[in-house]
């Protein structure tokens, strides 16, 4: 099912499905599959910031990859301007990344240590080959300040930087080419917490000027609620609530979704001592071998016995129609 109408979608995802083997043996055959990403489906709208969390190895960030097509997928489509990325050559889906970049968490390891910046951020003109040598060093220039670096710098290298100057090299180099969709894959967790609200801004910023569209793979929920449009909850490699950044937080309807949000601690002091914990018993199933029904029901405190049986689909229970941008999904029997 997909979540929305497909009219204002950039990017429509169509039952996902990213599965690692598991190969045994001298023959080294398949005797298993990790279902990192397990029939995930959602559009994101042009002009949106759409929020993915979840605990650690949910699959949020194998979604952003797949969705790039960083990495292969199983089966499901990828649809960005309404082309089927899942069907394109490697010719044409170099082309079409042109249009769709990658922010990676790391803003060290994602960038070469052996090249100047201005070479890092240069690489996808070349690789596109978009204007002539001195315009594209022009534009390296443009984007070093729009990011809020010195052009200056232009001739130094990675580890001359401090980690949020290097996240905006990244920005920087994933702007080149005048994306229009982002993946941005946990863009602040390796940075201080001082600089991390100057990053945040920055991408809020340059949304907002240059009409960008993002998916913020994050597991700071808090952030998440400051940047993003809507929000979607991952657990065990399927969405279980995806609606608007307000409904979410204000009124969660799955008890995955109200666990999380209960553990974001707040600055009031009164407000802190208030608030009450759920704390979630038992471990994460594996994903190489999932439960049955419901995959939420072994830590669920309200699970009964359909919670056990049926696997529960997205639904808006306050809405008709099922198709609609603004409605509140949940896959919960209880919801």
């Amino acid at each position: 099912m997909i979540i929305g109408t497909a009219a204002e979608a950039l990017v429509q995802v169509q039952d996902l499905k990213v599965h690692f083997p598991i190969r045994r043996g001298l023959l080294k055959r398949q005797v298993g599959a990790v279902q990192a990403v397990d029939g995930v489906s959602f559009n994101v709208y042009r002009g949106e910031t759409l929020g993915l969390v979840g605990e650690s190895g949910c699959g949020k960030s194998t979604t952003g990859l797949a969705m790039l097509r960083l990495l292969d997928i199983s089966s499901g489509h990828i649809l960005f301007n309404d082309r089927d990325l899942s069907t394109l050559s490697r010719n044409d889906l170099r082309m079409s990344r042109k249009h769709m970049q990658m922010v990676f968490q790391d803003p060290y390891s994602s960038l070469n240590p052996r090249m100047t910046v201005g070479s890092i951020i240069i690489e996808p003109l070349n690789v596109h080959q978009v204007g002539l040598r001195g315009e594209r060093r022009q534009r390296v220039q443009e984007l070093m300040q729009l990011v809020g670096l010195n052009p200056s710098f232009i001739n130094r290298y990675p580890h001359e930087f401090s980690g949020g100057q290097r996240q905006r090299i990244g920005l920087a180099r994933a702007l080149a080419t005048s994306p229009s969709f982002i993946v941005a894959d946990e863009p602040i967790s390796a940075l201080d917490v001082s600089i991390q609200a100057q990053v945040v801004n920055l991408m809020a910023d340059l949304r907002s000027r240059l009409g960008l569209t993002y998916l913020m793979v994050s597991h700071d929920l808090s952030m998440v609620r400051y940047i993003s449009d809507r929000v979607a909850v991952m657990y065990l490699g399927r969405i279980v609530e995806i609606g608007d950044r307000d409904p979410v937080f204000d009124a969660p309807r799955h008890p995955y979704t109200r666990a999380l949000l209960s553990a974001i601690p707040t600055p009031d002091p009164k407000r802190e001592r208030a608030r009450q914990r759920i704390v979630l018993h038992g471990d994460v199933p594996n994903p190489a071998d999932p439960p049955s029904g419901c995959r939420f029901h072994p830590r669920c405190p309200l699970a009964t016995s359909i919670c056990r049986e049926a696997d529960p689909q997205l639904r808006d229970p306050d809405s008709a129609s099922p198709l609609t941008r603004a409605s509140h999904f949940t896959a919960c029997h209880h919801a």
